[in-house]
């Protein structure tokens, strides 16, 4: 990302999907603040969109709307590149209710800079010290599909960052989000990190906490009797 006062930033995250239950979500991370109210965006069975380097965040929920209309990964992404004029310092990443991924990475982005795709994820990244990172964040997210899919994006963005992450450590502001839905309107997940020195860590540490009450939280909403009769079993 870069502020109007040409300070750079860098961004890494990775757009999945789960092939077993149909949850969407985007893990991500950068070294500026407030990514999670930026960059993330997610409609359950329709799809999920990173919209970052110079981020619009006017492009997430539009690129939804085309998904939500019947337009494919690739389609919708073709629609958002005819109408920004500024699509060379973007860099988006889709993936559609079906899995199809789309990915674009604009000429104009901090090196290094690029993508990886394929069927139900795009790993992507600016500013980062090679494409080992997009490749870890790949690979971790594949490697272990029966997990639930908030745990394999963390993962993922666990290993983009022991590859090396970002190539310099630029402000003291940092932030990284995991937003997961499931097919409920309200999301299953939504963690947000915000100027934090290890926004990464910091992350799998409220997941590790909340991750026993994704069920719970649910359950509460369509059934709080059952809800709390599970609770005080439990207890």
């Amino acid at each position: 990302m870069k502020a109007i006062t040409g300070i750079e930033f860098h961004t890494f995250s990775i757009v999945g999907r789960c092939s077993r239950t149909g949850m969407l979500g985007i893990a991500i991370t950068t070294s500026d603040i407030s990514v999670g109210s930026r960059c993330p965006y997610v409609k359950p069975s329709v799809g999920a969109i990173s919209t970052q380097a110079s981020t619009d965040p006017s492009l997430g929920p539009f690129a939804l709307r085309l998904l939500g209309l019947g337009y494919s990964a690739k389609g919708a992404l073709q629609q958002l590149e005819t109408g920004d004029p500024y699509i060379e310092r973007r860099q988006l990443g889709l993936v559609d209710h079906n899995g199809n991924p789309a990915a674009r990475t604009g000429a104009m982005n901090n090196p290094w800079a690029g993508h990886s795709t394929g069927q139900n994820y795009v790993a992507m990244g600016n500013g980062l010290v090679g494409e080992e990172v997009v490749q870890a964040m790949a690979a971790v997210f594949l490697e272990a599909p029966q997990l639930d899919l908030e745990e394999r994006l963390t993962g993922a963005l666990e290993a983009g960052q022991k590859a090396g992450g970002e190539a310099q450590d630029s402000t003291p502001y940092h932030s990284a989000a995991l937003l997961v839905y499931a097919s409920d309107t309200f999301s299953r997940v939504d963690l947000r990190v915000d100027e934090h020195p290890a926004p990464v860590a910091e992350l799998r540490r409220l997941l590790d906490i909340y991750a026993p009450k994704i069920d719970y939280f649910a359950l509460r909403a369509s059934d709080p009797e059952a809800a709390q009769a599970a609770k005080d079993a439990a207890a």
